[in-house]
Formats: C-alpha cells, structure tokens, sequence
C-alpha cells in the first residue's frame, strides 16, 4: 500500500499541520505503509505536473492550514491541475484524507472544501481531521490530541485496505449535471504531456512569442484590409473623371458593406474623392457594390441605375443626370 501526503502550508516551523502530518506519517510507516510526501510550495513552478504523482498510490492526504482565509493558494493551485490534467479514471479509485489545522477561524470550512473539491472530482473522500491550535508547544504537549491523530492515520489505513464504500454524494450529481464545462478530450497521456508543458517556463514563453506574433500579423493584415477598402473606387473615378467647364457639385454614395460614405467633391476640372462625409451636398445616391461594380465596369451608366430602381437618389436630379458626363465608363 502507497500513500502520497499532499501538503499545501507554507512550510513555517510553527505551523500545526506540520506537526500532524508528521505524526501521521510515522503511524503509517509503522503500519508498513509506502509514504511518500509532496510538499507544494517547493513544486511551484511545477505543480501541474504533480496530479501525474497519485497515479502509482492508493490513497493520498490533502493537507493545508488556515491561516487567515481559505485552503490556500498552493493546495488551490493544485486542485485545479488535478481538474485540468489529472487522470480522472485514477482519482475515481483514489481515497483521499482531508487534514485542515487553522490558527484562526475556518478550519471546518477547509475541511469541507477538500471533502467537496475531490468529490467533485470523482475521487474518494475519507474521514478527515480539523482543529484550531492557539499555542503549538501546548497541542503538541497534549497526549489525547495525539492519539486523536494516531486513530485517524489507522482509519485510514483501514479505509483503503478494506476498500470501505461510502454513500452516494450529491456533489456526483452536480457535477454530471451542472459541472459540464468545455474541455479537452485528452487520453491521460496526453493530459500528461500537457501539463509537462505548461510547467516548461521557457515552452510557455515561447508559446506566448508566437501569439503575440500572429497577433500582430493579424492586425497588420486587417489594417492592410482596411487600407485597401478606403482606397475602393478612387482611383477608378479619377482615372474616368471627364472635367465640365463651370460645373461645381458634391455626390455622396452610400455603398452597402462601406463602413463610411464615399464623397466626390467637383469643381470645374478638379476632383477631390475620399470616404468620410462632406458639406453641402447636392445629390445623395444609395446603391450597393455589386451595382457600383457594374457601372465602373462599364456595363451600367448611373442614369440607368436610378431608372431601374437599383440606386436610389435624393437632391438636384439635373445635378444627378450629369454624373454620366463627369465619369465616361467605356
């Protein structure tokens, strides 16, 4: 029999839960138990690669300490790699002992967000240990809370030995019912290789180069694209655009699927053509690309446009009419 012992402090030297696993520990080994002890703080940078550690143990202990609020951060972090990488089918068959020591309030609270969090997970909770310690020397000093300590370590041991059935759970239920939440169909051993990666620093780096690099690729293609839609029909106009003698006016084209208005200011034998708005208007036109394709293509004039209900106009129709002899599309 194996047992991994999981501990999520801070590794201080007077923190209680410290002394209880050690406690613990010793009955185990006592009991020619396997014990093996990940203390979390010192995996780091690592702790997504540490749910691969239960996959060789019968039995594991989530140990942490309230010491303001919470399980902490450490035991936090491991938690969810247990969600995100851990082996599912492993954890199902995982008993797990929940030991939760407090120096303020809320060590029953911790206790129960272990129970809940590795229940939610498939996993086997087993009866666990929780207790406020004001003074270390005087906890440790006190021979009834030992043999507390020591009855649990041997339940245990018994709880997995006899493989001890428990009633059924409703946090099951919540999590085939509500818990549904969008992950990745991974084998366990892809579900290892992943969590290899994202606890490689330099993978990771790497990882985050290469978005920020297509990131601005993208961008830099969108802004060619925009580019390339404010320059639509301009030059074409120009390159068509006929001069009439004393002849001022202001066109503004709606064009479906333009973001801006294309606006074609004439004067005498200047032109002036950009997407934006403009004043004074003498004649506002609506027609869609396909339409405006057609006539700088030349198989449409504007006037046929209008006659055929396929552009829409408002203004001065005489100012209209002229649009055919500004721009000659032959």
């Amino acid at each position: 029999m194996k047992v991994n012992i999981y501990y999520g402090g801070r590794g201080l030297l007077d923190d209680p839960t410290l002394y209880v696993v050690n406690k613990m520990q010793e009955v185990l080994t006592e009991l020619r138990v396997e014990v093996e002890r990940y203390n979390i703080y010192e995996h780091k940078n690592s702790i997504t690669t540490l749910p691969q550690t239960i996959k060789d143990a019968d039995g594991i202990i989530l140990a942490t300490t309230v010491e303001w609020l919470g399980i902490g951060g450490y035991m936090q972090q491991f938690l969810d790699a247990c969600w995100l990488y851990g082996d599912k089918e492993k954890i199902a068959a995982t008993y797990m002992q929940p030991i939760v020591m407090s120096t303020t309030y809320g060590e029953r609270e911790g206790e129960i967000t272990l129970s809940n969090a590795w229940e939610i997970l498939g996993g086997l909770p087993c009866s666990g240990l929780c207790g406020y310690v004001e003074e270390l020397v005087s906890f440790e000093m006190n021979q009834d809370y030992t043999v507390i300590i020591e009855k649990k370590a041997e339940n245990l041991y018994r709880t997995i030995s006899q493989k001890l059935k428990s009633l059924p759970s409703s946090n099951l239920a919540v999590k085939q019912s509500v818990l549904r939440t969008q992950q990745l169909e991974l084998t366990p051993q892809e579900s290892e290789q992943l969590s290899k990666y994202v606890a490689d620093d330099v993978y990771v780096k790497k990882q985050k180069e290469d978005i920020e690099e297509l990131s601005s690729m993208f961008k830099d293609m969108l802004g060619q694209s925009e580019e390339d839609e404010d320059m639509a029909y301009l030059m074409e106009l120009e390159a068509h655009f006929v001069p009439q003698e004393d002849f001022t006016a202001t066109y503004l084209f709606m064009i479906d699927g333009k973001k801006k208005p294309l606006s074609v200011e004439i004067n005498n034998d200047e032109i002036q053509i950009h997407y934006g708005q403009s004043d004074k208007i003498d004649v506002y036109t609506k027609l869609t690309t396909g339409v405006m394709d057609n006539i700088i293509r030349g198989r449409m004039t504007f006037q046929r446009a209008f006659m055929t209900g396929e552009m829409t106009a408002k203004g001065n129709f005489k100012t209209l009419k002229m649009l055919d002899q500004i721009f000659i599309f032959s």
